[in-house]
């Protein structure tokens, strides 16, 4: 019990130390608050700054991912700084590598040409400054200004002056095969209204396709897609060709070939032009259209359709196949990015096969030209050469199918169809030949209806 007794006094003053030290900090609990929100307010320390301490970690952690991912890429040193770096260490090795005793005059030349080699590396890089200024010019959007002085020739690339000339020639073909006398004024007025009726057709065909030639590289710099012209521009252009071709093929020449101006115009600018995003068939609407300047030269000399003129279409037809298909096949990624549906894109072993057989149906319509009494039996004879020579380059495009042959096809039909029309125009039957076979044809009918009568 003593011992009990003497314990209790210390077990009392560790209880009574206890609360005054509860009672202590429950009294200090207030001003440490206090306290601390002065630290706080001092030092900005809030939840929406620790809030936007988080946003700026995330940030930066992510910088640091994207530049791993993707490092910075070093200053590039342009290679004009490289060459004159290099000429400066050639120049400095040189002066090295002199130390032997030169003569004072040889020196004084040295000392002159560093001096003008300096100036010149000098002058190269002034101009080289201002040409990166005038490439990032040329790079940017600008408008395009019209001069008077460059609209013919943004006029005869909306025309396609070369495809023109090509159709002109082709009715002057027609018109000279004729078994009719030459006619000079006719022959100009037919070959102005072919020409300006093309002008027209070739127009409209770039207006109706300046969103697709965008994209291909053949056709990106044309007038429209440039912007050196506006569309209202071009269509008015191709109205003042259109109209008055066809009224000069109708009135000037005859109205049969004005139809047949008219048709082509049409079939050009709204059969062909669409077909060719929707069906490998354009190839053969535009064969047609190739077909018909001939006939308009025959019959703007004789005023008829006739066999000569089916004849004379039906060469130029066959010829466009070898001479079109060769070139597309070359153009095939052109042709599939502007989004034309071309034999050599879509059907590349029809587009081969067509090619062959056209090359062979023009040594047959040659033979078939003496028959129809157009010209000599000498006109297949000298023409088998090159019809054989363009029909072996249509059977090595068909069997090898590759850039080269296809090439070699479309180069040889540039020529192949000037010289066939020109040996065919040199085996024509002469006007007086015909006439003294009709002569004879009807004077042995009179004979024998003499004979007949009592």
């Amino acid at each position: 019990m003593s011992a009990a007794r003497s314990c209790r006094p210390p077990r009392a003053l560790a209880g009574l130390f206890v609360w005054h030290l509860r009672s202590a900090g429950a009294r200090q609990i207030p001003c440490r608050f206090v306290h601390l929100y002065h630290v706080a307010s001092n030092k900005l320390i809030t939840f929406q700054y620790f809030n936007f301490l988080k946003r700026m970690y995330v940030t930066q952690c992510n910088k640091d991912l994207s530049q791993r991912a993707k490092p910075k890429s070093d200053s590039i040193v342009s290679p004009f700084h490289d060459l004159q770096q290099l000429d400066q260490e050639k120049k400095v090795v040189h002066k090295i590598s002199s130390a032997s005793p030169v003569p004072q005059s040889w020196s004084e030349m040295s000392s002159r040409n560093e001096l003008r080699e300096v100036k010149s590396a000098a002058e190269t890089e002034d101009s080289v400054i201002p040409g990166g200024a005038e490439s990032k010019e040329d790079r940017q959007w600008k408008e395009m200004k019209l001069r008077l002085d460059d609209l013919p020739g943004i006029l005869a690339r909306l025309s396609k002056i070369k495809l023109t000339a090509l159709v002109v020639s082709t009715a002057s073909a027609g018109f000279a095969m004729a078994p009719v006398p030459f006619e000079l004024t006719c022959f100009l007025l037919a070959s102005l209204g072919t020409g300006l009726a093309s002008c027209a057709a070739n127009s409209i065909n770039q207006f109706f396709e300046v969103p697709f030639d965008s994209n291909m590289n053949r056709t990106k710099n044309r007038p429209l897609v440039r912007g050196q012209i506006s569309p209202l521009l071009a269509v008015c252009f191709a109205a003042c060709c259109g109209i008055p071709g066809v009224a000069l093929l109708t009135l000037g020449v005859n109205p049969l070939t004005g139809a047949l101006g008219a048709f082509n115009i049409f079939l050009y600018t709204c059969c062909y032009t669409p077909l060719k995003r929707m069906s490998i068939a354009n190839t053969w609407v535009g064969a047609v259209v190739g077909a018909i300047p001939p006939v308009m030269g025959w019959t703007a000399a004789t005023g008829s359709l006739d066999a000569g003129a089916l004849l004379l279409g039906g060469i130029l037809y066959s010829w466009q196949f070898p001479h079109f298909n060769a070139l597309s096949w070359g153009l095939r990624e052109d042709y599939s990015r502007g989004g034309y549906c071309m034999m050599s894109v879509t059907h590349p072993g029809l587009c081969r096969r067509v090619a062959l057989r056209h090359c062979l149906a023009l040594i047959g319509l040659s033979a078939v030209a003496p028959v129809l009494n157009i010209t000599t039996w000498t006109f297949p004879i000298i023409s088998l050469p090159i019809n054989l020579y363009i029909s072996y380059l249509g059977f090595r495009f068909y069997r090898d199918a590759d850039r080269s042959s296809s090439r070699k096809l479309f180069f040889c039909s540039l020529w192949h169809l000037p010289l066939l029309l020109l040996v065919m125009f040199t085996c024509k039957k002469s006007v007086l030949e015909k006439e003294d076979k009709g002569e004879l044809r009807g004077g042995s009918h009179e004979m024998a209806m003499e004979i007949r009568l009592p």
